[in-house]
């Protein structure tokens, strides 16, 4: 059985660079701020500042996967350079209110790739782990976000080579 790989997210070949948005906690009347934007290296850049102030302490990147069918994937692949923070790879499907999501570690300034099962998404909302919640339906995901929180204060930089399905 051959695995294969494609890119979703690729910046120096133009490829999933359109339709992110930004929600940071101040949906919730906290005050972290980030941005994203593609660099001079062509790697895409989540930076920003994560505050605790306001019952505050997320900030994150969605990428809209709407016309993106992801059934049959085994794992993303993630190439990435970071702060020492850990960040979340976040799923959301279109019919559910939890999202499912999965953290990955970075080691200050060095770059790593990382291979993220499937399986091993855990259903989340507003910060709580559902261990019976039902198991992700990939033909129904409709975004994929970056995410810093776990009381992580200060400022942060996550630089993204490109971002993989695999199957």
């Amino acid at each position: 059985m051959n695995s294969q790989s494609i890119d979703l997210v690729n910046p120096k070949d133009n490829i999933g660079i359109e339709n992110w948005i930004i929600v940071n906690d101040d949906v919730m009347g906290g005050i972290s701020k980030s941005k994203l934007y593609i660099d001079n290296y062509n790697n895409l850049v989540f930076n920003g500042y994560l505050s605790l102030e306001n019952n505050g302490g997320f900030a994150s990147c969605r990428l809209n996967l709407n016309e993106v069918n992801l059934d049959g994937i085994k794992s993303f692949s993630i190439k990435y350079r970071g702060d020492g923070n850990i960040y979340k790879l976040r799923l959301q499907q279109s019919n559910r209110r939890a999202s499912y999501s999965i953290d990955f570690k970075s080691k200050k300034d060095q770059w790593q790739e990382v291979n993220l099962s499937i399986k091993d998404f855990t259903a989340t909302w507003r910060g709580f782990t559902y261990s019976d919640y039902p198991e992700i339906e990939l033909d129904k995901i409709n975004s994929l976000g970056i995410q810093i929180s776990n009381k992580q204060e200060g400022n942060f930089k996550l630089e993204i080579k490109n971002i993989k399905v695999n199957y």
